[in-house]
């Protein structure tokens, strides 16, 4: 946290974007309360911005996480697009999903870097499948024939 106020600070930065995953709207919360803290105005967009039914991309309902109940899609590039035309200089990422995070890069008009890699097996710590490969992850490291 410290090294990206110190970054956006070196930048010259005013305004922090802040693309985060629904799961992570309390992290975010806080992220946005220390940024603000800092003396950076903050913008901040939720993945699921757009509110568009699964079911308007073809998703059955048998197919969602929780059939019977209205689920929307994640947008990411929606997201950059918002943070864009909120005029952020620096996007922070907080748990965007693997492939979203790199839509919203793709996207983004301003610098972005990472605050929180989407991991839910580590509590959203995927350096510690890296220092336990040694141990509880060495499976990671074996080959596999599928």
């Amino acid at each position: 946290v410290e090294e990206i106020i110190d970054f956006a600070r070196r930048l010259n930065v005013e305004k922090i974007g802040i693309a985060h995953c629904a799961g992570l709207m309390r992290e975010a919360k806080l992220a946005s309360d220390i940024f603000k803290a800092a003396g950076f105005e903050i913008s901040a967009v939720c993945c699921k911005v757009g509110s568009i039914p699964k079911e308007e991309m073809g998703i059955k309902d048998e197919e969602k996480v929780s059939p019977g109940q209205y689920e929307a899609l994640c947008n990411p590039i929606g997201q950059a697009t918002m943070l864009a035309n909120a005029g952020t200089q620096l996007n922070v990422v907080i748990g965007l999903c693997v492939g979203h995070d790199s839509l919203f890069f793709m996207h983004s008009k301003a610098p972005a870097t990472v605050l929180v890699a989407k991991d839910r097996v580590t509590g959203h710590n995927p350096v510690a499948a890296l220092y336990t490969s040694h141990s509880y992850y060495s499976r990671l490291t074996q080959k596999r024939d599928d």
